[in-house]
C-alpha cells in the first residue's frame, strides 16, 4: 500500500527509537495532526504485572480534569426515585424494565457508560453478554454501581473513563482531542499515569511503568521517557 505524502511527513517527525520528555511527546501529538476531525489523543501504557494473576489485575476509574471532548451519552438502571435523581443529574436515560427489554430484544446499546444501583444488580447482571464484551457491566470498582447515582452521572458526564488492562498487560485510554492544546492534554496525561502508578499491585515486582505510547488518531505512536515521567510526576503532585 503506497503511503500519502503528508503520512510520510509526519512520520518523519517521529524518531520511533527515541524517548521523548513529556512535554516534547506531547507537542509532537499537536505537530503530527493530520485528518480534517478533531482527532482523539490516546496513551498506551504496558505494566509491569502478570495479567492471569488476578491479584494483579488493573481495573478503575479516572476523571479527566479536562473531561474526554466526548458527548458521553449515560444509561442508569434504578427504580423511580433513583430514576429520577438520575434525570435530573443529566443522565440521558433512566429506568428499569424499559431499558432492559430494550438490550435484550432489540440489542440496544446507544450509551457510552451504564450505572446502576447496587438494587436492581441482580437484573442488570443477566446482561452480562450484551454489556461485558463491550466493557459497559456497571462495575463497583469503578464506581458505576453505587447509591450516589447523581454523584456518579456527573462524573461520567464530566469525563471520568475506565481503565482495565487487555490480556498482554496493556491499559489503552483516551484522553482528550487534539483541539484541547498542550496544556491541557498534558493535565489530561498525568493524571491518568499518576493513579495508574499509585496502584502498583502490592504482588507486582520489578518495573511497573513498563513503557508509555502517546499518539493522536491518525498519527505514529511517541514513546515517552518513562523516568521524565517519573520527576514530572512529582511536580504534578506538589501543585495539585
Amino acid at each position: 500500500m503506497k503511503k500519502g505524502k503528508k503520512f510520510i511527513e509526519v512520520l518523519n517527525l517521529v524518531d520511533k527509537d527515541k524517548q521523548y520528555t513529556v512535554n516534547d511527546a506531547i507537542d509532537l501529538v499537536d505537530k503530527t495532526k493530520r485528518a480534517k476531525f478533531d482527532e482523539t489523543v490516546d496513551i498506551a501504557i504496558k505494566l509491569g504485572i502478570d495479567p492471569k494473576q488476578a491479584d494483579q489485575q488493573i481495573r478503575m476509574a479516572v476523571n479527566l480534569p479536562h473531561g474526554t471532548g466526548k458527548d458521553v451519552k449515560v444509561l442508569v438502571f434504578a427504580k423511580e426515585d433513583k430514576a429520577s435523581e438520575a434525570t435530573k443529574a443529566g443522565a440521558d436515560y433512566a429506568g428499569l424494565d424499559e431499558y432492559l427489554d430494550k438490550i435484550k430484544k432489540d440489542n440496544w446499546l446507544d450509551f457510552d457508560v451504564v450505572i446502576a444501583t447496587p438494587d436492581v444488580m441482580s437484573m442488570v447482571g443477566k446482561l452480562g453478554k450484551f454489556l461485558g464484551p463491550r466493557g459497559l457491566m456497571p462495575n463497583p470498582k469503578v464506581g458505576t454501581v453505587t447509591k450516589d447515582i447523581a454523584e456518579a452521572v456527573k462524573l461520567s458526564k464530566a469525563g471520568r473513563i475506565e481503565i482495565k488492562n487487555d490480556k498482554g498487560g496493556v491499559v489503552h485510554a483516551p484522553i482528550g482531542k487534539v483541539s484541547f492544546g498542550t496544556e491541557k492534554i498534558r493535565d489530561n496525561f498525568l493524571s491518568v499515569i499518576d493513579v495508574i502508578n499509585k496502584s502498583k499491585p502490592s504482588s507486582s515486582k520489578g518495573i511497573f511503568l513498563k513503557k508509555i505510547t502517546i499518539s493522536n488518531t491518525m498519527g505514529p505512536g511517541i514513546n515517552v521517557d518513562t523516568t521524565d515521567i517519573r520527576d514530572t510526576l512529582k511536580g504534578f503532585n506538589a501543585a495539585a
